[in-house]
């Protein structure tokens, strides 16, 4: 299995022109990389192959005293980053989208360059540890949580961040098969994500959203401050860094909260079902595109998606269309706008939140796509007498999951 490990790097003022400048070859061999391409597409008449340009790079070093300065998996990683953005174009077309060439790289658009396989690792030194990086410096490195023990550094990614902070990224290999999800699953949940409360579930708990109302005033008040500023000014520069930070502090907030979260889901239960959004179109949608995109549930499903697949849960996309409208109870479906939050079936009588009925909806189709034994009644048996516990995402954030607490003093009474 393949993780990512990410960490704050603590360069000194030198080891900050070092990593700067390097950035800076990597990004001017990215531009001769692709006017190489575009060139070469000029006179063969087709694209030339990845493994010719790299063969390419050890004639450029007899000219180019900069390539010399720079480790020479950091040079071959330059070309595979320009024929993955290759890749994703061409992806995009084949779906429809209109797509034009591969841009110019400018300083500002090129903030990251990569040590595949070797040319890096962590030592200590001076009572500290550093990140020794080839050809560059040893880079004092904030380990706030450890690697594990049996994981295999396959490639470090060093980036400066707009606001102004280097992390590095390490790609891991654990040599362990993830646990099969249990044939005949005990505990499962149905999840719907919506605005208003960010999940309702099938047990009965519904997760406030997070609130970032004022982290959004902090940075609509300095990005109003940027906006007085003269343009390339010393001024102007520490403003644009402030409104950085505010960016970086929301979505900082917003994964912080979205991590534990869908942790939470993936460690308590055996079957996770959830409904597999268009978020992209629902974005692109004139009305309540704002919110849409704050929510962040493409995020959350990822991430959950991934969590599912390390703790051995099972995780089930369903398709979303009429789960809210369809009653958990008899299956008769009800069209309502959206301002109306309660459910209640004209043809059964049934009652219930609104998210709480597309909940139970969306498990029952989880459990009919899986296809998996299930032990416990089924949804439209333990539908009607539902309750439910509201949790704030404060109280998420904090404890890391909605019922930390109330588990953790069950566990001391017994």
């Amino acid at each position: 299995m393949y993780y990512a490990y990410k960490y704050r790097l603590k360069p000194s003022d030198a080891h900050r022109e070092e990593l700067d400048r390097h950035r800076d070859i990597c990004r001017q061999l990215y531009n001769h990389t692709r006017y190489r391409l575009n060139e070469y597409q000029e006179n063969h008449g087709e694209l030339p192959s990845m493994t010719t340009l790299r063969s390419e790079l050890p004639d450029l070093k007899k000219w180019w005293d900069g390539l010399n300065e720079v480790y020479s998996k950091v040079l071959q990683t330059i070309v595979e980053r320009l024929f993955d953005n290759l890749k994703g174009l061409s992806k995009l077309k084949k779906n429809g989208y209109g797509v034009g060439q591969l841009n110019w790289k400018p300083p500002r658009e090129f903030r990251s360059f990569t040590y595949s396989q070797s040319g890096f690792k962590l030592d200590k030194k001076g009572g500290q540890t550093v990140l020794s990086l080839s050809k560059l410096a040893d880079i004092p490195i904030r380990l706030h949580r450890a690697i594990p023990d049996d994981a295999k550094l396959k490639q470090v990614t060093v980036k400066k961040e707009p606001t102004g902070e280097w992390f590095a990224t390490f790609g891991v290999q654990i040599d362990r098969e993830p646990p099969e999800p249990p044939e005949n699953p005990e505990k499962c949940v149905g999840i719907d994500v919506g605005i208003l409360k960010y999940a309702h579930d099938t047990d009965g708990t519904a997760v406030g959203s997070l609130d970032l109302s004022a982290e959004r005033e902090r940075l609509e008040r300095e990005q109003r401050k940027l906006s007085r500023k003269q343009h390339g000014s010393n001024n102007y520069e520490k403003q644009r860094r402030r409104v950085a930070e505010c960016h970086a502090n929301l979505r900082r907030k917003r994964r912080d909260f979205l991590h534990k979260l869908s942790n939470y889901y993936a460690r308590e239960y055996d079957l996770v079902a959830v409904e597999d959004l268009n978020v992209k179109g629902m974005i692109e949608s004139p009305s309540n595109s704002r919110n849409t995109a704050s929510a962040a549930w493409r995020t959350f499903l990822t991430l959950l998606e991934y969590k599912c697949e390390r703790e051995g849960t099972h995780f089930v996309a369903v398709n979303p269309r009429g789960t809210t409208k369809e009653c958990a109870s008899c299956g008769v479906s009800t069209d309502k706008p959206l301002w109306v939050r309660e459910h209640s079936c004209p043809a059964c009588g049934f009652e219930a939140n609104r998210d709480a009925n597309a909940a139970w909806n969306i498990l029952s189709r989880g459990l009919e796509d899986v296809g998996v034994g299930h032990s416990e009644s089924t949804p439209v048996e333990t539908a009607l007498p539902t309750d439910t516990d509201s949790v704030s995402a404060k109280r998420v954030v904090e404890s890391g999951s909605p019922t930390l607490k109330e588990r953790t003093a069950k566990a001391v009474s017994e």
